[in-house]
């Protein structure tokens, strides 16, 4: 996994610019930390932070077609995992090949098929490529949008990379935000397009931009659709389960040592199982796999259930890891690396964003670090819940009935930071919400012969599937990248996406539990305790020093001018002064983005306009 950056435009030359594109490369130096390169051409520059993962003597960016005189130049960050496939078909049409990378598999693949080599790449990528015959950049992201891919305009062309960071290192893109960025951060709907960054945007989910002297395209080569389901429920699981066990074991190729993320969940069992399987079966005894969990200090003495979690992991990840013959290990945490002022200003730095989950967030990144220790490539269960129908609100009544965004219904606004009343007077939040409710229904796509029920399952899930895991991506992909971690989503495999969609909402619950259907699939693979546990978010610290420091850090936070411009320093005040020794998790989680606003503002100063 890379970072990349880069321009093109037709107003002036970037030969000259060297500091410029070598300056937005090395703001991603964190998710790159192997090696860097940069190419500039007449009408391009582009830049390339890399991760090395595959062929590290060979895979060297940008890559060109050819040494002298290039003609295609390309700067890739991401795996695909047909690429050995696209690499013999490409060979019999008369490639040649230099390195074993799947990055140079990319560059031919463009070479012959141009713009279609996108519809027969599997994987999770963001790429960027200067054709200098056609004086064209195209900009690619992958069909789910694991991995990310901004772009801002600028005199003459567009200027692109990973992280909005990269772009605020070019002369013509300051870091400036506007009551549109504003609106998008905290309604909290995460839609992809428009950023909190003023003329900022991200590439679509599998979406295509192209930008050439004849002005800027962009379409998207894959979208959900509803398609007819034919196979009877039994043959639904046998289907699920060869989908599922595809998509881990296609994603297992790495010159670097690879590990999984096991916190005890169905999730991320099924997955570790798989993959131990596939190691064994491969290395024998030495393709042993080591799992990681995370937990606190003091957790199993201090927890209480809360409205994201009903029992504590680190007991269920022990037995899965035993039960399936890993090489367990739990990374325990306690509050005061949460609280360390460094550690939330580097999980703020690697966001670009004051929007993020707290010590939730923290708790990521040092995991991150602590594994990163001991691998390069980490599996995870991400987004299961989204496929499978496994959050609250595919199942409450009052969720499937709110005229909403269902997660809005979990904590309610307890959770939202609450703004300063002329603020939120500007952004009518509630107004945007409900527009853009309306907008995203109007894109679910459906059969003409679903039931009612059946119509709303597929517009919850397409909610879930196209908005809420959006921001869990753009959560694990910045706090692994920020440690040079590359981390891997089996359940974000298209064609099981594609196919769990599709699958009835009656087969998704057909024992009246949530996720059903991997349940079923996943039998043999987990122990029967695992598969009984209802669905636990990642877990939060319950210690009460945390909550203690917490407060203390959120009246640090208000004593600047600027942060009360934005929050409601009334409605926060009186979330401190609660009596209660712990607080409600949605109203610790107000004072957690108070906190990241300061450190926000403090890391970026950035132009607000309202």
């Amino acid at each position: 996994m890379c970072g990349i950056t880069g321009w093109a435009s037709f107003h002036h030359d970037a030969r000259p610019q060297r500091p410029v594109i070598e300056a937005m490369t090395a703001t991603l130096a964190r998710r790159g930390p192997d090696a860097g390169g940069v190419w500039l051409g007449c009408g391009a520059a582009l830049g390339h932070r890399r991760l090395a993962v595959l062929d590290p003597v060979g895979g060297a960016q940008p890559m060109t077609d050819r040494a002298a005189d290039p003609a295609v130049v390309l700067s890739y960050s991401g795996e695909v995992y047909n690429h050995h496939q696209l690499r013999a078909e490409l060979r019999g049409l008369g490639h040649e090949f230099e390195t074993r990378s799947d990055t140079e598999t990319v560059l031919r693949g463009y070479q012959q098929w141009g713009e279609g080599v996108v519809d027969r790449l599997e994987g999770m990528y963001a790429f960027a490529i200067w054709d200098e015959r056609r004086e064209r950049l195209l900009l690619v992201r992958d069909r789910l949008g694991v991995k990310p891919l901004h772009w801002a305009r600028i005199e003459g062309g567009l200027a692109f990379g990973s992280e909005p960071k990269a772009l605020f290192a070019h002369p013509e893109i300051r870091p400036r935000v506007d009551a549109a960025g504003l609106r998008e951060a905290y309604s909290l709907l995460f839609g992809t397009g428009p950023t909190l960054w003023a003329g900022v945007q991200e590439v679509q989910p599998g979406g295509l931009l192209t930008f050439d002297r004849s002005g800027l395209r962009e379409h998207r080569y894959w979208q959900l659709a509803a398609r007819p389901h034919r196979d009877d429920l039994a043959g639904t699981v046998e289907h699920v389960r060869a989908l599922v066990d595809r998509a881990a074991r296609t994603r297992l190729e790495a010159d670097v040592p690879l590990c999984s993320l096991l916190s005890g969940g169905l999730d991320s069992t099924v997955i570790t199982a798989l993959v131990a399987d596939e190691l064994r079966h491969r290395d024998g005894p030495a393709g042993r796999l080591r799992s990681f969990a995370v937990d606190y200090s003091d957790q199993a003495e201090k927890f209480t259930g809360d409205v994201l979690r009903t029992g504590h992991d680190t007991p269920f990840a022990a037995e899965a890891g035993a039960f399936i013959g890993t090489d367990h290990a739990t990374v325990v945490l306690d509050p005061r690396a949460l609280l360390d002022p460094e550690h939330r200003r580097a999980v703020v730095a690697a966001r670009d964003s004051p929007i993020g989950v707290g010590d939730m967030d923290t708790s990521l990144y040092l995991l991150f670090g602590e594994i990163r220790a001991h691998a390069t490539v980490a599996l995870s269960g991400e987004a299961a819940d989204e496929v499978f129908g496994g959050y609250p609100w595919f199942h409450r009544v009052e969720a499937l009935a709110a005229d909403t965004f269902p997660w809005l219904l979990v904590t309610g606004d307890e959770a939202a930071m609450p703004l300063h009343p002329e603020l939120a007077a500007t952004l009518r939040i509630g107004e945007f919400r409900a527009d853009t409710y309306r907008d995203a229904l109007a894109e679910v796509p459906h059969l003409a012969d679903e039931t009612p029920v059946e119509h709303r399952q597929r517009e919850m899930q397409h909610l879930s599937l196209t908005r809420w895991l959006r921001q869990l991506l753009h959560r694990k992909d910045r706090l692994s990248m920020a440690q040079g971690l590359e981390v891997r989503v089996p359940y974000c495999d298209h064609r099981l996406v594609e196919y769990a969609f599709n699958a009835p909402w009656a087969m998704k619950s057909y024992d009246g539990r949530e996720k059903s259907l991997l349940r079923a699939a996943g039998q043999g693979l987990a122990p029967g305790s695992v598969l009984r546990r209802p669905k636990n978010h990642y877990p939060a610290t319950h210690h009460p020093d945390y909550d203690h420091g917490l407060r203390q850090l959120a009246r640090q936070a208000l004593d600047l001018p600027q942060v009360r411009d934005i929050a409601d320093e009334r409605a926060v005040r009186a979330t401190l002064d609660s009596p209660e020794d712990r607080l409600p998790w949605g109203q610790r989680l107000r004072l957690e983005r108070v906190v990241d606003l300061a450190l926000w503002l403090d890391q970026y100063r950035p132009t607000i306009s309202l």
